[in-house]
């Protein structure tokens, strides 16, 4: 079913309900969870490297991974690159002046990633 599970976080209180869904969707069907985080170098280390250790005793193997520039792009990207079976993300993904122009992050992505999308409602 899903093996290779990928799911998107900024660090927020609401992206970690998503995380949390995606740990039970990776739990029930035996799949490998990577924590994905897009922002400066830094931040996002920071992001990834706290959920993996929120997540170290929830039974599922969990990997990090990190990349700058735009979160809707570089998710879909990564989805196609990685060879996942699923990309979990919450339904808030705004950020600053663009999401009144641009749309949300789960907006863009549900229009382009290659495999199924949870959109985890998180508010």
């Amino acid at each position: 079913m899903y093996t290779n599970i990928l799911v998107g976080t900024d660090g927020s209180k609401t992206a970690s309900i998503a995380v949390d869904r995606a740990v039970e969707v990776a739990k029930a069907t035996g799949g490998r969870l990577t924590v994905f985080s897009v922002d400066k170098p830094e931040r996002a280390g920071q992001v990834v490297a706290d959920e993996a250790a929120r997540l170290a005793d929830r039974g599922v193997d969990v990997r990090t991974k990190t990349a700058e520039g735009d979160p809707a792009s570089l998710l879909v990207q990564e989805a196609e690159d990685g060879g996942y079976d699923l990309l979990v993300v919450g339904n808030k993904g705004m950020t600053g002046a663009t999401r009144f122009f641009l749309g949300s992050v789960p907006n863009k992505v549900s229009h382009h990633v290659p495999c199924a999308l949870l959109i985890v409602r998180t508010t």
